[in-house]
């Protein structure tokens, strides 16, 4: 444990963290493995309700903040099931992809980047939206555009095609 947060150790024979009671295999792409988890059922059908499951599962790479099933249970009553609708895929398009960066960063690196910019660090999410990556009790929190912070609860589940960290809330841009 590093900062209070399970960072995979980056020697080759370092696995991957369990998610959601599945494997996440280091070969397999972010979709292959989203699908394994249970804890991610929700975040799979919005990504394939979305029209994403291709592009998730491009090349690359891809670093993911993937909300947990209670994330998005949490947000008011209702959300989910309008940002389903295929007359609201749009915005579900645009939810979604304000959880992606493109590129690989660890959660040691955005850790790092964060303590050397004095406790916060903004990046851009493949949507156009603002992240910040914050460090508050030695936990990594990314918060959204609306303040809304998420914190990383498994960091570093190394993909095929990115990483992912798993993250307890939905990040909802403006």
């Amino acid at each position: 444990m590093a900062a209070g947060i399970a960072f995979a150790s980056s020697t080759a024979f370092a696995e991957n963290p369990m998610v959601g009671g599945a494997a996440m295999l280091e070969d397999k792409n972010i979709v292959e493995n989203a699908v394994n988890s249970k804890d991610h059922t929700t975040l799979v059908a919005a990504v394939t309700a979305a029209g994403l499951v291709e592009t998730l599962a491009s090349e690359g790479p891809f670093t993911v903040f993937a909300p947990v099933n209670s994330a998005f249970e949490a947000l008011p009553e209702g959300t989910v099931e309008t940002l389903l609708k295929p007359e609201n895929k749009d915005m579900l398009v645009k939810v979604l992809t304000a959880h992606v960066v493109a590129g690989k960063i660890s959660g040691a690196d955005l850790m790092k980047m964060t303590m050397d910019n004095g406790g916060t660090y903004a990046f851009t999410t493949v949507s156009g939206d603002s992240l910040t990556a914050q460090v508050k009790n030695d936990q990594l929190y990314i918060i959204d555009e609306n303040m809304g912070a998420a914190k990383v609860t498994i960091a570093d589940v190394n993909q095929s095609n990115g990483v992912i960290h798993v993250v307890n809330a939905v990040l909802v841009p403006k």
